[in-house]
């Protein structure tokens, strides 16, 4: 029985994921490359809706694919490729653009976050846009699974109407692909702000990054916002450093917080920060090291991704010939 077809990816945003990209994606997405016929994404057009220094996009895009694989994203088992490398992305986003209603479109709740930020005069096209790329990004692959957190819900959705709404003006196309909600994991908070999740546009102070130093993950782990309190406790209201540290702890270690909170009865935070470091960098440091040696050579690396994309447009190109036949579009000879 031939697997099922699963496509997620990250955009190459920042020289090093965090730690709770590793727990909350990459993690599970090693799991789930034994179950599926995964193709795993490097979203390099995703990133450029929004300005990027050139040399940095094209540095943070080999750090993004060299974690990948440092995590245990194998190239023999999944689909490893660049988004820009697959010209049916883009091609086919056009396509879903012209059956999108500038409403729908209006409605997407991370346009809506983004371009407050950035305002809406400079704020692109491409980033009001850029929930019907994701679409077309997921459709070439004809997936029936696509992870998703909470936060990816809506685009989802979006991505299920447009392809209902194709199949139904120009006959069945595109699978209708439906949500693979990621195993529960603790959610990984900022160091210094434990009510906000870590995050690329985070402080640097707050973040753990795969590819910092153990040195500087350590100091930013005993830096760590804690409360006057002393009992090490998980109570998200109340202690939400002590218990995003007890969280984080749980989701590297594999201990649930109830044992936690058992072994640390009558120790001081000191000595939980000093565990919780020694705890993350055993898993991560491994990946870093790991990363740093495909870095170090980025022709083979290049020539890997390279091959990842030719086989990632096989599928993508077949895909875009139904679509084009179907809408009227001569074939390319």
């Amino acid at each position: 029985m031939s697997k099922a077809n699963l496509l997620s990816g990250m955009q190459p945003s920042a020289d090093s994921l965090h730690l709770g990209n590793y727990l909350g994606a990459l993690n599970n997405w090693v799991a789930m490359q034994e179950e599926f016929n995964a193709y795993y994404m490097i979203a390099d057009l995703h990133a450029i809706t929004v300005p990027q220094d050139p040399k940095q996009l094209l540095a943070n895009t080999r750090r993004t694919a060299a974690q990948y694989i440092a995590a245990g994203i194998d190239p023999n088992k999944s689909t490893l490729f660049i988004q820009s490398q697959v010209p049916a992305h883009a091609q086919l986003a056009w396509v879903l653009n012209c059956i999108t209603g500038f409403g729908e479109a209006s409605r997407m709740t991370q346009f809506k976050d983004k371009s407050q930020k950035a305002d809406s005069d400079s704020a692109s096209v491409g980033l009001f846009t850029y929930p019907v790329l994701q679409a077309a990004d997921i459709l070439l692959y004809q997936p029936k699974k696509v992870p998703v957190g909470e936060d990816q819900r809506q685009h989802l959705e979006l991505t299920r109407d447009l392809a209902m709404r194709f199949n139904s003006r120009f006959g069945e196309t595109f699978t209708i692909p439906e949500a693979h909600i990621l195993k529960e994991t603790a959610k990984i908070y900022d160091l210094q702000n434990p009510t906000a999740k870590m995050s690329k546009s985070n402080e640097p102070k707050g973040t753990i990054n795969i590819m910092d130093d153990s040195s500087v993950t350590v100091k930013k782990i005993k830096g760590s916002v804690t409360d006057t309190d002393s009992e090490i406790r998980f109570d998200a209201e109340n202690k939400a450093g002590v218990s995003n540290l007890l969280g984080i702890y749980s989701a590297v270690s594999g201990k649930s917080v109830k044992d936690l909170e058992a072994a640390f009865a009558g120790k001081g935070y000191g000595d939980l920060k000093t565990e919780v470091a020694d705890a993350v960098i055993a898993v991560i440091e491994p990946i870093r090291q790991r990363a740093t040696e495909l870095l170090e050579n980025t022709d083979e690396l290049d020539s890997l991704l390279a091959s990842g994309s030719a086989r990632a447009n096989e599928l993508a190109e077949a895909t875009l010939a139904s679509v084009y036949d179907k809408i009227g579009l001569i074939p390319r000879s």
